[in-house]
Protein backbone atom coordinates (compact mmCIF):
# COMPACT_ATOMS: atom_id res chain seq x y z
CA UNK A 1 0.00 0.00 0.00
CA UNK A 2 1.40 3.35 -1.00
CA UNK A 3 1.87 5.66 1.94
CA UNK A 4 2.21 9.42 1.89
CA UNK A 5 2.70 11.95 4.63
CA UNK A 6 -0.16 11.07 6.95
CA UNK A 7 -2.05 13.39 9.26
CA UNK A 8 -0.40 11.63 12.19
CA UNK A 9 3.05 12.35 10.79
CA UNK A 10 2.06 15.92 10.05
CA UNK A 11 0.90 16.46 13.61
CA UNK A 12 4.06 14.84 14.97
CA UNK A 13 6.17 17.18 12.83
CA UNK A 14 4.28 20.23 13.95
CA UNK A 15 4.25 18.92 17.49
CA UNK A 16 8.00 19.07 17.97
CA UNK A 17 7.87 22.79 17.25
CA UNK A 18 5.14 23.17 19.88
CA UNK A 19 6.54 20.69 22.31
CA UNK A 20 5.51 22.69 25.31
CA UNK A 21 1.92 23.14 24.11
CA UNK A 22 0.11 25.11 26.76
CA UNK A 23 2.84 27.47 27.81
CA UNK A 24 4.49 28.40 24.51
CA UNK A 25 2.78 30.97 22.38
CA UNK A 26 4.48 31.70 19.08
CA UNK A 27 3.35 35.29 18.69
CA UNK A 28 4.13 37.20 15.54
CA UNK A 29 6.18 40.17 16.59
CA UNK A 30 4.41 42.48 14.13
CA UNK A 31 1.21 42.56 16.22
CA UNK A 32 0.22 44.53 19.26
CA UNK A 33 -0.59 42.43 22.28
CA UNK A 34 -1.68 42.91 25.84
CA UNK A 35 -0.37 41.02 28.83
CA UNK A 36 -1.56 37.46 28.29
CA UNK A 37 -1.18 36.14 31.81
CA UNK A 38 -4.50 35.11 33.38
CA UNK A 39 -6.54 38.08 34.55
CA UNK A 40 -6.63 36.87 38.15
CA UNK A 41 -2.83 36.71 38.23
CA UNK A 42 -2.41 40.39 37.44
CA UNK A 43 -1.83 42.93 40.14
CA UNK A 44 -1.64 46.35 38.58
CA UNK A 45 -4.28 48.15 40.61
CA UNK A 46 -1.68 49.98 42.66
CA UNK A 47 0.42 50.94 39.66
CA UNK A 48 3.74 49.66 38.45
CA UNK A 49 5.50 50.38 41.72
CA UNK A 50 3.42 47.76 43.52
CA UNK A 51 2.85 45.50 40.53
CA UNK A 52 4.96 43.97 37.81
CA UNK A 53 8.73 44.02 38.19
CA UNK A 54 11.66 42.22 36.62
CA UNK A 55 14.95 40.86 37.93
CA UNK A 56 17.07 39.88 34.91
CA UNK A 57 20.21 37.87 35.77
CA UNK A 58 22.74 37.37 32.98
CA UNK A 59 25.16 34.44 33.31
CA UNK A 60 28.08 34.84 30.93
CA UNK A 61 29.46 31.62 29.49
CA UNK A 62 27.35 29.31 31.67
CA UNK A 63 26.26 26.31 29.62
CA UNK A 64 22.95 24.60 30.20
CA UNK A 65 24.76 21.28 30.15
CA UNK A 66 26.91 22.37 33.09
CA UNK A 67 23.92 23.60 35.08
CA UNK A 68 22.15 20.29 34.53
CA UNK A 69 25.20 18.31 35.64
CA UNK A 70 26.01 20.44 38.69
CA UNK A 71 22.40 21.01 39.82
CA UNK A 72 23.32 24.07 41.93
CA UNK A 73 21.13 24.40 45.01
CA UNK A 74 19.39 27.69 44.29
CA UNK A 75 18.88 27.13 40.59
CA UNK A 76 17.39 23.73 41.39
CA UNK A 77 14.87 25.46 43.64
CA UNK A 78 14.16 28.03 40.94
CA UNK A 79 13.47 25.26 38.43
CA UNK A 80 10.72 23.98 40.70
CA UNK A 81 8.78 27.19 39.98
CA UNK A 82 9.93 28.08 36.50
CA UNK A 83 9.65 27.44 32.82
CA UNK A 84 13.25 26.50 32.10
CA UNK A 85 15.60 24.74 29.73
CA UNK A 86 19.11 23.31 29.75
CA UNK A 87 19.06 23.28 25.96
CA UNK A 88 18.29 26.90 25.19
CA UNK A 89 20.17 28.75 22.48
CA UNK A 90 22.09 31.99 22.62
CA UNK A 91 21.00 32.32 19.00
CA UNK A 92 19.97 30.01 16.19
CA UNK A 93 22.37 31.15 13.50
CA UNK A 94 25.79 29.99 12.27
CA UNK A 95 27.75 33.16 13.06
CA UNK A 96 30.72 33.16 15.40
CA UNK A 97 29.13 34.10 18.69
CA UNK A 98 30.76 36.57 21.09
CA UNK A 99 29.85 38.01 24.48
CA UNK A 100 29.03 41.31 22.79
CA UNK A 101 26.72 39.81 20.17
CA UNK A 102 24.98 37.63 22.75
CA UNK A 103 24.46 40.50 25.21
CA UNK A 104 23.06 42.69 22.45
CA UNK A 105 20.64 40.00 21.32
CA UNK A 106 19.27 39.33 24.80
CA UNK A 107 18.92 43.02 25.69
CA UNK A 108 17.37 44.22 22.41
CA UNK A 109 15.22 41.34 21.20
CA UNK A 110 16.86 41.42 17.78
CA UNK A 111 19.08 38.75 16.26
CA UNK A 112 22.56 39.70 15.13
CA UNK A 113 21.47 40.16 11.50
CA UNK A 114 19.40 43.09 12.77
CA UNK A 115 21.60 44.60 15.47
CA UNK A 116 24.81 43.92 13.47
CA UNK A 117 27.02 43.19 16.47
CA UNK A 118 29.40 40.28 15.89
CA UNK A 119 32.74 41.31 17.40
CA UNK A 120 33.62 42.10 21.00
CA UNK A 121 34.13 45.78 20.16
CA UNK A 122 30.40 46.19 19.35
CA UNK A 123 31.24 47.40 15.87
CA UNK A 124 28.06 47.97 13.87
CA UNK A 125 25.80 48.57 16.88
CA UNK A 126 23.01 51.03 16.14
CA UNK A 127 20.74 51.49 19.13
CA UNK A 128 18.53 53.85 17.15
CA UNK A 129 17.23 50.99 15.02
CA UNK A 130 17.50 48.24 17.65
CA UNK A 131 16.87 49.85 21.05
CA UNK A 132 17.51 48.02 24.31
CA UNK A 133 14.93 47.08 26.96
CA UNK A 134 16.15 50.07 28.96
CA UNK A 135 15.20 52.41 26.12
CA UNK A 136 11.81 50.78 25.49
CA UNK A 137 10.86 50.84 29.19
CA UNK A 138 12.01 54.44 29.54
CA UNK A 139 9.82 55.56 26.64
CA UNK A 140 6.82 53.40 27.56
CA UNK A 141 6.47 53.69 31.36
CA UNK A 142 6.36 56.83 33.41
CA UNK A 143 8.71 57.02 36.38
CA UNK A 144 10.14 53.56 35.76
CA UNK A 145 13.42 52.94 37.55
CA UNK A 146 15.71 50.62 35.60
CA UNK A 147 19.05 49.55 37.02
CA UNK A 148 21.98 47.80 35.33
CA UNK A 149 24.76 46.38 37.52
CA UNK A 150 27.67 44.84 35.66
CA UNK A 151 31.03 43.30 36.40
CA UNK A 152 32.10 43.99 32.80
CA UNK A 153 32.32 47.71 32.11
CA UNK A 154 31.62 47.48 28.39
CA UNK A 155 28.27 45.81 29.09
CA UNK A 156 26.96 48.97 30.70
CA UNK A 157 28.85 51.39 28.52
CA UNK A 158 27.41 49.98 25.28
CA UNK A 159 23.99 48.71 26.27
CA UNK A 160 22.75 50.46 29.42
CA UNK A 161 22.89 54.08 28.34
CA UNK A 162 19.17 54.54 28.95
CA UNK A 163 19.09 52.77 32.30
CA UNK A 164 18.06 55.05 35.16
CA UNK A 165 21.04 53.80 37.15
CA UNK A 166 24.08 51.91 35.89
CA UNK A 167 26.83 50.65 38.14
CA UNK A 168 30.14 49.18 37.06
CA UNK A 169 31.59 47.06 39.84
CA UNK A 170 34.78 45.08 40.34
CA UNK A 171 33.55 41.49 40.28
CA UNK A 172 30.58 39.16 40.61
CA UNK A 173 30.52 39.40 44.40
CA UNK A 174 30.17 43.16 44.05
CA UNK A 175 27.33 42.68 41.55
CA UNK A 176 25.45 40.61 44.10
CA UNK A 177 26.04 43.17 46.86
CA UNK A 178 24.85 46.05 44.68
CA UNK A 179 21.72 44.13 43.61
CA UNK A 180 20.86 43.28 47.22
CA UNK A 181 21.29 46.95 48.16
CA UNK A 182 19.05 48.06 45.28
CA UNK A 183 16.33 45.58 46.17
CA UNK A 184 16.52 46.47 49.84
CA UNK A 185 16.55 50.27 49.64
CA UNK A 186 14.88 51.29 46.37
CA UNK A 187 11.83 50.62 44.23
CA UNK A 188 13.13 49.41 40.86
CA UNK A 189 10.97 48.40 37.91
CA UNK A 190 13.72 46.27 36.45
CA UNK A 191 17.15 45.27 37.70
CA UNK A 192 19.69 43.70 35.33
CA UNK A 193 22.63 41.89 36.93
CA UNK A 194 25.55 40.70 34.77
CA UNK A 195 27.91 37.99 36.10
CA UNK A 196 31.13 37.23 34.26
CA UNK A 197 33.30 34.97 36.46
CA UNK A 198 32.16 31.69 34.86
CA UNK A 199 33.08 32.99 31.42
CA UNK A 200 36.53 33.94 32.69
CA UNK A 201 37.08 30.53 34.27
CA UNK A 202 35.72 28.66 31.27
CA UNK A 203 37.85 30.54 28.76
CA UNK A 204 41.01 29.57 30.66
CA UNK A 205 40.15 26.10 31.93
CA UNK A 206 37.28 24.77 29.82
CA UNK A 207 33.50 25.08 29.96
CA UNK A 208 32.60 21.75 31.54
CA UNK A 209 31.14 20.71 34.85
CA UNK A 210 34.22 18.54 35.36
CA UNK A 211 36.49 21.61 35.30
CA UNK A 212 37.02 22.64 38.96
CA UNK A 213 37.47 26.36 38.38
CA UNK A 214 34.46 26.60 36.07
CA UNK A 215 32.25 24.54 38.39
CA UNK A 216 33.34 26.62 41.39
CA UNK A 217 32.46 29.85 39.57
CA UNK A 218 28.99 28.54 38.74
CA UNK A 219 28.41 27.45 42.34
CA UNK A 220 29.49 30.87 43.60
CA UNK A 221 27.07 32.60 41.23
CA UNK A 222 24.35 30.22 42.39
CA UNK A 223 25.02 31.37 45.95
CA UNK A 224 24.75 35.00 44.83
CA UNK A 225 21.41 34.22 43.16
CA UNK A 226 20.17 32.77 46.42
CA UNK A 227 21.13 35.92 48.31
CA UNK A 228 19.46 38.17 45.72
CA UNK A 229 16.22 36.21 45.85
CA UNK A 230 16.26 36.32 49.63
CA UNK A 231 16.59 40.10 49.45
CA UNK A 232 13.82 40.31 46.88
CA UNK A 233 11.39 38.28 49.01
CA UNK A 234 12.29 40.37 52.07
CA UNK A 235 11.08 43.59 50.43
CA UNK A 236 8.42 45.39 52.49
CA UNK A 237 6.02 45.52 49.55
CA UNK A 238 6.82 42.08 48.20
CA UNK A 239 3.36 40.64 48.94
CA UNK A 240 1.82 43.17 46.57
CA UNK A 241 4.41 42.75 43.83
CA UNK A 242 4.67 40.35 40.92
CA UNK A 243 8.31 39.69 40.12
CA UNK A 244 9.41 37.97 36.95
CA UNK A 245 12.90 36.61 37.49
CA UNK A 246 14.77 35.81 34.28
CA UNK A 247 18.02 33.89 34.59
CA UNK A 248 19.79 33.32 31.29
CA UNK A 249 23.17 32.45 29.88
CA UNK A 250 24.37 35.00 27.38
CA UNK A 251 26.14 32.13 25.54
CA UNK A 252 27.68 28.75 26.15
CA UNK A 253 31.34 27.87 25.84
CA UNK A 254 33.91 26.38 23.56
CA UNK A 255 34.79 26.96 19.89
CA UNK A 256 32.14 29.10 18.26
CA UNK A 257 30.31 28.88 15.00
CA UNK A 258 28.89 25.74 13.40
CA UNK A 259 29.27 24.64 9.81
CA UNK A 260 26.34 25.69 7.60
CA UNK A 261 23.68 23.04 7.79
CA UNK A 262 24.98 21.55 11.03
CA UNK A 263 22.79 20.95 14.07
CA UNK A 264 23.01 24.08 16.21
CA UNK A 265 21.93 22.09 19.26
CA UNK A 266 25.37 20.48 19.05
CA UNK A 267 27.19 23.84 19.10
CA UNK A 268 28.38 24.14 22.71
CA UNK A 269 29.07 27.85 22.28
CA UNK A 270 25.31 28.42 21.93
CA UNK A 271 24.09 26.07 24.66
CA UNK A 272 22.24 28.18 27.23
CA UNK A 273 20.40 27.79 30.50
CA UNK A 274 17.29 29.98 30.50
CA UNK A 275 14.67 30.15 33.25
CA UNK A 276 11.53 32.25 33.74
CA UNK A 277 10.70 32.15 37.47
CA UNK A 278 7.89 33.33 39.71
CA UNK A 279 6.62 31.64 42.89
CA UNK A 280 3.28 31.02 41.17
CA UNK A 281 4.72 29.37 38.07
CA UNK A 282 4.53 25.65 37.51
CA UNK A 283 7.73 23.75 36.78
CA UNK A 284 7.99 23.15 33.04
CA UNK A 285 11.18 21.77 31.48
CA UNK A 286 11.66 22.55 27.79
CA UNK A 287 13.92 20.18 25.87
CA UNK A 288 15.00 20.11 22.27
CA UNK A 289 12.80 17.99 20.02
CA UNK A 290 13.49 14.29 19.63
CA UNK A 291 15.73 13.82 16.55
CA UNK A 292 13.51 10.88 15.58
CA UNK A 293 10.69 13.36 15.04
CA UNK A 294 12.47 15.33 12.32
CA UNK A 295 10.77 14.77 8.97
CA UNK A 296 12.66 13.67 5.86
CA UNK A 297 11.69 16.41 3.43
CA UNK A 298 12.47 16.87 -0.24
CA UNK A 299 11.88 15.63 -3.75
CA UNK A 300 13.02 12.48 -5.48
CA UNK A 301 12.82 10.84 -8.92
CA UNK A 302 10.04 8.27 -9.26
CA UNK A 303 11.14 5.10 -11.02
CA UNK A 304 8.13 3.33 -12.50
CA UNK A 305 8.35 0.19 -14.61
CA UNK A 306 5.29 -1.41 -16.18
CA UNK A 307 4.65 -3.83 -19.02
CA UNK A 308 4.64 -0.87 -21.41
CA UNK A 309 7.16 1.72 -20.19
CA UNK A 310 9.81 2.49 -17.62
CA UNK A 311 11.68 5.39 -16.04
CA UNK A 312 15.46 5.16 -15.64
CA UNK A 313 18.58 7.11 -14.75
CA UNK A 314 21.66 5.93 -16.66
CA UNK A 315 25.22 6.64 -15.46
CA UNK A 316 27.31 8.46 -18.06
CA UNK A 317 30.61 6.91 -16.86
CA UNK A 318 30.54 3.13 -17.37
CA UNK A 319 33.45 2.68 -14.93
CA UNK A 320 31.28 3.76 -12.01
CA UNK A 321 30.17 0.62 -10.19
CA UNK A 322 33.09 -1.58 -11.30
CA UNK A 323 34.96 -2.87 -8.23
CA UNK A 324 37.58 -5.18 -9.79
CA UNK A 325 39.49 -7.57 -7.54
CA UNK A 326 41.27 -5.01 -5.33
CA UNK A 327 40.46 -1.78 -3.60
CA UNK A 328 38.07 -0.55 -0.92
CA UNK A 329 34.56 0.76 -1.57
CA UNK A 330 31.29 1.72 0.11
CA UNK A 331 28.07 2.15 -1.87
CA UNK A 332 24.82 3.39 -0.31
CA UNK A 333 21.39 4.76 -1.17
CA UNK A 334 17.93 5.42 0.24
CA UNK A 335 14.71 4.21 -1.30
CA UNK A 336 10.98 4.01 -0.73
CA UNK A 337 8.93 1.34 -2.49
CA UNK A 338 5.43 2.54 -3.30
CA UNK A 339 4.30 -0.48 -5.32
CA UNK A 340 3.61 -2.36 -2.13
CA UNK A 341 2.87 -5.74 -3.67
CA UNK A 342 4.63 -9.06 -3.61
CA UNK A 343 5.81 -9.96 -7.11
CA UNK A 344 8.58 -11.73 -9.00
CA UNK A 345 12.18 -10.43 -9.09
CA UNK A 346 12.24 -7.00 -10.75
CA UNK A 347 15.61 -5.29 -10.46
CA UNK A 348 15.58 -1.63 -9.55
CA UNK A 349 19.27 -0.64 -9.29
CA UNK A 350 22.03 -2.56 -11.08
CA UNK A 351 25.13 -2.65 -13.23
CA UNK A 352 24.41 -5.53 -15.60
CA UNK A 353 22.46 -6.37 -18.75
CA UNK A 354 18.69 -6.38 -19.03
CA UNK A 355 17.28 -6.51 -15.55
CA UNK A 356 14.75 -9.15 -16.49
CA UNK A 357 17.39 -11.54 -17.81
CA UNK A 358 18.11 -14.63 -15.73
CA UNK A 359 21.84 -14.08 -15.50
CA UNK A 360 24.43 -11.52 -16.54
CA UNK A 361 27.90 -10.43 -15.53
CA UNK A 362 27.50 -7.65 -12.99
CA UNK A 363 25.52 -6.90 -9.87
CA UNK A 364 22.12 -5.52 -8.96
CA UNK A 365 19.40 -5.07 -6.38
CA UNK A 366 16.08 -6.77 -7.00
CA UNK A 367 12.83 -7.22 -5.18
CA UNK A 368 11.59 -10.60 -4.09
CA UNK A 369 8.17 -10.98 -2.58
CA UNK A 370 7.96 -8.29 0.16
CA UNK A 371 11.71 -7.93 0.57
CA UNK A 372 14.75 -7.53 -1.67
CA UNK A 373 18.22 -8.95 -2.26
CA UNK A 374 21.62 -8.14 -3.75
CA UNK A 375 22.66 -10.29 -6.71
CA UNK A 376 26.47 -10.35 -6.98
CA UNK A 377 26.95 -12.00 -10.35
CA UNK A 378 24.60 -14.77 -9.30
CA UNK A 379 26.58 -15.65 -6.18
CA UNK A 380 26.26 -14.55 -3.46
CA UNK A 381 22.66 -13.36 -3.39
CA UNK A 382 22.05 -12.15 0.18
CA UNK A 383 18.56 -11.06 1.16
CA UNK A 384 17.56 -7.99 3.13
CA UNK A 385 15.86 -10.13 5.75
CA UNK A 386 13.00 -7.68 6.41
CA UNK A 387 9.84 -6.43 4.74
CA UNK A 388 10.92 -3.29 2.90
CA UNK A 389 7.96 -2.87 0.52
CA UNK A 390 6.01 -0.92 3.08
CA UNK A 391 5.90 2.61 1.66
CA UNK A 392 8.55 3.84 4.11
CA UNK A 393 12.05 5.10 3.54
CA UNK A 394 14.85 2.56 4.00
CA UNK A 395 18.63 2.74 3.76
CA UNK A 396 20.85 0.22 1.95
CA UNK A 397 24.63 -0.05 1.68
CA UNK A 398 27.39 -2.50 0.91
CA UNK A 399 31.10 -2.35 1.57
CA UNK A 400 34.01 -4.09 -0.15
CA UNK A 401 37.39 -4.54 1.49
CA UNK A 402 39.76 -6.90 3.22
CA UNK A 403 38.60 -8.73 6.34
CA UNK A 404 41.31 -10.94 7.84
CA UNK A 405 43.11 -10.82 4.49
CA UNK A 406 40.02 -11.90 2.52
CA UNK A 407 38.18 -9.52 0.20
CA UNK A 408 34.72 -9.37 1.69
CA UNK A 409 31.33 -8.04 0.66
CA UNK A 410 29.12 -6.83 3.53
CA UNK A 411 25.48 -5.82 3.09
CA UNK A 412 23.68 -3.38 5.40
CA UNK A 413 19.97 -2.55 5.53
CA UNK A 414 18.61 0.14 7.84
CA UNK A 415 21.93 0.28 9.67
CA UNK A 416 22.14 -3.43 10.49
CA UNK A 417 24.54 -5.96 9.00
CA UNK A 418 22.52 -8.42 6.92
CA UNK A 419 25.33 -10.40 5.24
CA UNK A 420 29.10 -10.65 5.12
CA UNK A 421 30.97 -13.07 2.86
CA UNK A 422 33.98 -13.60 0.63
CA UNK A 423 34.21 -12.32 -2.94
CA UNK A 424 37.95 -13.01 -3.05
CA UNK A 425 39.23 -13.14 -6.63
CA UNK A 426 35.80 -12.43 -8.13
CA UNK A 427 35.72 -9.91 -10.96
CA UNK A 428 32.31 -8.97 -12.30
CA UNK A 429 33.32 -5.72 -14.00
CA UNK A 430 31.63 -4.77 -17.27
CA UNK A 431 31.05 -1.86 -19.64
CA UNK A 432 27.35 -1.64 -18.85
CA UNK A 433 26.32 1.66 -17.22
CA UNK A 434 25.04 1.72 -13.68
CA UNK A 435 21.28 2.07 -13.87
CA UNK A 436 18.54 3.22 -11.54
CA UNK A 437 15.01 2.03 -12.28
CA UNK A 438 13.54 -1.19 -13.63
CA UNK A 439 12.99 -2.67 -17.08
CA UNK A 440 9.81 -2.79 -19.04
CA UNK A 441 8.24 -5.90 -17.50
CA UNK A 442 7.00 -8.99 -19.30
CA UNK A 443 4.02 -9.22 -16.94
CA UNK A 444 2.45 -7.51 -13.96
CA UNK A 445 4.76 -9.31 -11.55
CA UNK A 446 7.77 -7.29 -12.67
CA UNK A 447 6.33 -3.83 -12.10
CA UNK A 448 8.06 -1.33 -9.83
CA UNK A 449 7.21 2.08 -8.41
CA UNK A 450 9.81 3.58 -6.08
CA UNK A 451 11.77 6.69 -5.14
CA UNK A 452 15.58 6.55 -4.93
CA UNK A 453 17.62 9.22 -3.16
CA UNK A 454 21.14 9.98 -1.90
CA UNK A 455 23.10 7.48 -3.99
CA UNK A 456 26.77 7.65 -2.96
CA UNK A 457 29.97 5.77 -3.81
CA UNK A 458 33.12 6.08 -1.66
CA UNK A 459 36.59 4.66 -2.21
CA UNK A 460 36.85 3.50 1.39
CA UNK A 461 35.73 0.38 3.27
CA UNK A 462 33.76 1.93 6.12
CA UNK A 463 33.30 0.21 9.45
CA UNK A 464 29.87 -1.06 10.41
CA UNK A 465 29.47 1.85 12.84
CA UNK A 466 30.37 4.42 10.17
CA UNK A 467 28.00 2.88 7.65
CA UNK A 468 25.16 2.79 10.18
CA UNK A 469 25.69 6.46 11.02
CA UNK A 470 26.30 7.88 7.54
CA UNK A 471 23.63 5.95 5.65
CA UNK A 472 20.96 7.54 7.88
CA UNK A 473 22.06 11.11 7.21
CA UNK A 474 22.02 13.54 4.33
CA UNK A 475 25.57 13.74 2.99
CA UNK A 476 27.25 17.14 3.06
CA UNK A 477 30.85 18.48 3.12
CA UNK A 478 30.99 17.96 6.90
CA UNK A 479 30.10 14.25 6.54
CA UNK A 480 32.96 11.86 7.43
CA UNK A 481 34.74 10.46 4.34
CA UNK A 482 33.27 13.21 2.15
CA UNK A 483 36.64 13.57 0.41
CA UNK A 484 36.52 9.86 -0.45
CA UNK A 485 33.46 10.25 -2.64
CA UNK A 486 33.72 8.93 -6.19
CA UNK A 487 30.22 10.17 -6.82
CA UNK A 488 27.24 11.53 -4.93
CA UNK A 489 23.81 11.81 -6.48
CA UNK A 490 21.17 13.22 -4.08
CA UNK A 491 18.46 13.02 -6.71
CA UNK A 492 16.90 16.21 -5.37
CA UNK A 493 16.18 17.71 -8.78
CA UNK A 494 12.68 18.98 -9.49
CA UNK A 495 12.94 19.14 -13.29
CA UNK A 496 15.21 18.28 -16.21
CA UNK A 497 16.91 15.06 -17.25
CA UNK A 498 20.24 15.31 -15.39
CA UNK A 499 20.84 13.66 -12.02
CA UNK A 500 23.76 15.76 -10.87
CA UNK A 501 26.90 14.35 -9.31
CA UNK A 502 27.42 16.69 -6.37
CA UNK A 503 30.79 15.21 -5.43
CA UNK A 504 32.40 17.45 -8.02
CA UNK A 505 33.61 14.47 -10.10
CA UNK A 506 31.19 15.17 -12.95
CA UNK A 507 29.81 11.64 -13.16
CA UNK A 508 26.18 12.57 -13.83
CA UNK A 509 23.26 10.25 -14.50
CA UNK A 510 20.81 10.99 -17.31
CA UNK A 511 17.13 10.56 -16.56
CA UNK A 512 14.79 9.21 -19.20
CA UNK A 513 12.56 11.93 -20.65
CA UNK A 514 9.46 10.62 -18.89
CA UNK A 515 10.86 11.09 -15.38
CA UNK A 516 8.69 12.78 -12.78
CA UNK A 517 9.72 14.11 -9.38
CA UNK A 518 7.72 13.45 -6.24
CA UNK A 519 7.72 15.61 -3.15
CA UNK A 520 7.78 13.96 0.25
CA UNK A 521 7.68 14.99 3.90
CA UNK A 522 7.56 12.13 6.31
CA UNK A 523 9.09 10.66 9.42
CA UNK A 524 11.09 7.46 9.05
CA UNK A 525 12.77 5.52 11.86
CA UNK A 526 15.54 4.66 9.41
CA UNK A 527 16.63 8.18 8.50
CA UNK A 528 18.05 11.04 10.56
CA UNK A 529 17.45 13.98 8.23
CA UNK A 530 18.87 17.43 8.65
CA UNK A 531 17.19 19.29 11.44
CA UNK A 532 14.62 21.87 10.43
CA UNK A 533 15.37 25.49 11.42
CA UNK A 534 11.95 25.48 13.07
CA UNK A 535 13.31 23.08 15.68
CA UNK A 536 15.64 25.78 17.03
CA UNK A 537 12.58 27.89 17.86
CA UNK A 538 11.11 25.15 20.03
CA UNK A 539 13.39 26.12 22.94
CA UNK A 540 13.94 29.58 24.41
CA UNK A 541 16.54 31.69 22.62
CA UNK A 542 18.27 34.77 23.97
CA UNK A 543 16.34 36.91 21.49
CA UNK A 544 13.02 35.86 23.07
CA UNK A 545 13.65 37.38 26.51
CA UNK A 546 12.83 41.08 25.87
CA UNK A 547 9.43 40.16 24.42
CA UNK A 548 8.43 38.39 27.63
CA UNK A 549 9.70 41.32 29.71
CA UNK A 550 7.58 43.79 27.71
CA UNK A 551 4.59 41.49 28.03
CA UNK A 552 5.11 41.16 31.78
CA UNK A 553 5.29 44.93 32.21
CA UNK A 554 2.16 45.46 30.07
CA UNK A 555 4.12 47.28 27.38
CA UNK A 556 2.38 46.85 24.02
CA UNK A 557 4.78 45.94 21.24
CA UNK A 558 4.35 48.05 18.14
CA UNK A 559 4.52 46.36 14.71
CA UNK A 560 7.13 48.90 13.76
CA UNK A 561 9.54 47.54 16.36
CA UNK A 562 10.12 44.44 14.25
CA UNK A 563 11.29 42.28 17.15
CA UNK A 564 12.61 38.87 16.09
CA UNK A 565 11.86 36.89 19.25
CA UNK A 566 8.98 34.63 20.24
CA UNK A 567 6.69 35.01 23.23
CA UNK A 568 6.81 32.40 25.98
CA UNK A 569 3.96 32.26 28.46
CA UNK A 570 4.82 30.30 31.60
CA UNK A 571 2.19 28.03 33.11
CA UNK A 572 0.65 29.65 36.17
CA UNK A 573 -0.43 27.69 39.23
CA UNK A 574 -3.44 29.56 40.53
CA UNK A 575 -4.77 29.26 44.10
CA UNK A 576 -7.51 26.70 44.49
CA UNK A 577 -9.48 28.66 47.09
Amino acid sequence: MKKGFTLTATLKYLGFCLVFGLFLMATGCNKDFENTLPQNFRNDTLGLGAGKKVLYIVLDGVTGVAIKALAPTNLAQINAKATYTYEGLADNKYNVITNASAWTTMLTGYEYTKHNVTSEDFSGLNLQTTPTVFTRIKSSLNNARTVSIASTTVFNDKLAGDATIKQNVADDAAVKTAVVTELTTNNPSMVVAQFHSAETAGAVNGYTAATPAYAAAIRSIDGYIGEMLTALKARKGYSGENWLVVIASNKGGGPSGGAPGSNIFNDASRNAYIAFYNPRFSSVLISQPDPNSYPFVGTGPRFIATTNSNVTAIQNNTAIGNFGTTGDFTFMFKFRDDYGQANYYPMFLAKRNAFNSVSSTGWGFLFGANSAQLDWGGTPRPGFGIDIRDGRWHTVAFTIGLLNGVRTLTLYVDGLTRYSGSINGRNIDNNIPLRLGGDVGTNGDTQTNLLIRDVALFNVNMSAADVAAIMRTQIKPSTPFYNNLLGFWPGNETSGTTMLDQSGKGNNFTYSSNVTFAGFEEISPNISPDISPAAYLSVPNGVDIPLLIYNWLNIAVSPQWGLTGRLYIPTVSLPTN
